[in-house]
């Protein structure tokens, strides 16, 4: 289970999310949605850890990223949307430095697997500065799976892949939610949200716009015909407008597990 609880970040003086309260159950995949600047990066890190958030409560399966940080890198993982490998570094390597760093024993079958099941096995000993864009997509997700999370939180993880890696990534996040584990996952590609997710999630502004299952959100908004007419629909309504928040989301450097 994730809670937010009133969740607020400020960078200066600009508010990125703004009293955030939203409940995860666990075995479920959320689809964070919304546009450019709305907070959902900045949601991601803070759950993650890797930002400490302005006031208001995280508790992610009973522990506070803030005064629990290492129990909580223990049990989330986090991709950015541009995973900071090291270049220097094979497939194999990457593999191996996970699994040392969260003192996995006897990772070496598992790591096969997950690298076959991503299409990267013929990549084992290529570095990652050779990699495509998408095969490096993959093996971020592959090293977050390998460190046994509980939580997983993908920020636009389908950049760069192709359909059939997409296909293959959205299938692992539902199989991996299934065995009782919890998903978020940011993304444009609504089509794709719509396939996937349990719940949505939708920030306008660092609010939360809606929350629920994709079905309660349609009904909302009944004329639409698509989730993508929803999404327009729910952020360009009139009441939206009526407060106005400076958005920013920063880049940080972060690492590719949280």
């Amino acid at each position: 289970m994730i809670r937010l609880t009133n969740l607020r970040k400020l960078y200066d003086d600009t508010l990125a999310v703004k009293d955030l309260s939203v409940s995860i159950p666990t075995g479920l995949v959320c689809g964070l949605v919304g546009q450019n600047g709305a907070g959902k990066t900045t949601t991601l890190r803070c759950i993650a850890g890797v930002l400490s958030r302005t006031s208001g409560e995280i508790d992610i399966n009973g522990l506070d990223p803030q005064r629990d940080p290492i129990a909580v890198k223990t049990i989330v993982a986090y991709v950015p949307d541009d995973p900071p490998l090291f270049d220097d570094l094979t497939v194999g390597q990457h593999m191996d430095f996970i699994s040392h760093r969260y003192r996995i024993a006897d990772h070496r079958q598992r790591s096969f697997d997950l690298l076959k099941q991503f299409n990267l096995i013929e990549k084992y000993d290529a570095t990652a500065a050779t990699l495509s864009r998408g095969m490096r997509q993959k093996l971020a997700v592959a090293c977050a799976y390998l460190s046994n999370p509980k939580v997983l939180l993908l920020d636009e993880p389908l950049t760069g892949l192709d359909p059939p890696g997409i296909r293959q990534l959205l299938d692992s996040v539902t199989q991996f939610a299934r065995h009782g584990n919890t998903v978020i996952i940011s993304s444009h590609l609504l089509a794709m949200i719509a396939d996937v997710c349990d719940r949505v999630l939708l920030l306008h502004n660092g609010r939360v716009q809606h929350q629920g299952t994709i079905d309660e959100l349609r009904k909302r908004y009944p004329d639409a015909q698509s989730l993508e007419d929803v999404f327009f629909a729910a952020t360009h309504a009139d009441h939206l407008h009526a407060d106005q928040i400076t958005i920013a989301e920063e880049p940080l450097p972060v690492a590719v597990t949280a």
